[in-house]
């Protein structure tokens, strides 16, 4: 019995679904068409730029060419440092300065990303910008005031621009993501339509089959009336027939 239980109510979940697999399809494509019009006709591109540096040895205190492993250990922990001096108000107010937004200093904060380079002596910038020419000169700007200024910061000068940012290299904004928000809209309206299919279900009390009686009054059926459709034309057409037969037998007697 209580697998015979659990086949009627897989079955019933199919025959739910089919029922309404159009409400299903429907509501997925609304929700696919409304975050594709959200991601290419309001949310505006935004593109991407990075510029790396390399912290090395300093210029004071070895001779050149060498680099002893004492220095390198320095640098690593000094990376940490850096990246946070980096974004500081000292640097970012000269930058904001630079690109010639001096009101801006937070907002420009904001674009910008430090990080370092997983075992390695590189910091990467990447700099966030709707526009791909700002977004490369943001990053190529922090970068040369980071190098202008540690020396003055931090009595040191042992940073280099690796790379600079080129707004040419950038392909495509990394903002938004058609694909994800598309993917993550089929999937939203999907369940969306399935949990309404089946709260719609939940709330039909309508009987509306044998089986319906059955299952939820408990109670057999003993027989059932069969639909008999029939349109007005053929019942007018039916009843003139009968008056001439009934006028037809009255003359004839």
């Amino acid at each position: 019995m209580p697998q015979q239980e659990e086949t009627m109510n897989v079955r019933e979940v199919v025959t739910t679904l089919r029922k309404r697999f159009w409400m299903i399809v429907l509501v997925t494509l609304f929700f696919v068409a409304t975050s594709a019009g959200i991601t290419y006709l309001i949310m505006t591109p935004v593109y991407q730029a990075k510029s790396e540096l390399l912290v090395n040895k300093s210029q004071e205190g070895n001779k050149p060419g060498t680099l002893s492993r004492n220095d390198i250990e320095s640098n690593l922990q000094l990376i940490e440092t850096y990246s946070v001096v980096m974004k500081s108000p000292r640097v970012m107010d000269k930058v904001a300065q630079k690109m010639g937004e001096p009101n801006r200093t937070s907002a420009l904060t904001g674009q910008i990303n430090v990080s370092a380079v997983k075992d390695s002596q590189v910091i990467s910038i990447e700099a966030k910008d709707p526009d791909k020419q700002r977004a490369a000169k943001l990053a190529n700007t922090v970068a040369q005031t980071f190098q202008q200024e540690i020396v003055t910061i931090m009595n040191v000068d042992n940073v280099q621009i690796l790379t600079q940012a080129k707004a040419e290299a950038i392909k495509a904004p990394v903002q938004p993501k058609p694909a994800v928000n598309l993917a993550v809209a089929f999937v939203i309206g999907l369940i969306f339509s399935v949990a309404c299919t089946f709260l719609l279900e939940y709330l039909d009390n309508t009987l509306k089959t044998e089986e319906d009686i059955e299952h939820h009054l408990n109670v057999p059926v003993i027989g059932s009336i069969a639909v008999i459709e029939s349109d007005e034309k053929t019942s007018v057409h039916s009843l003139e027939e009968k008056q001439t037969h009934v006028a037809a037998a009255g003359e004839n007697s």
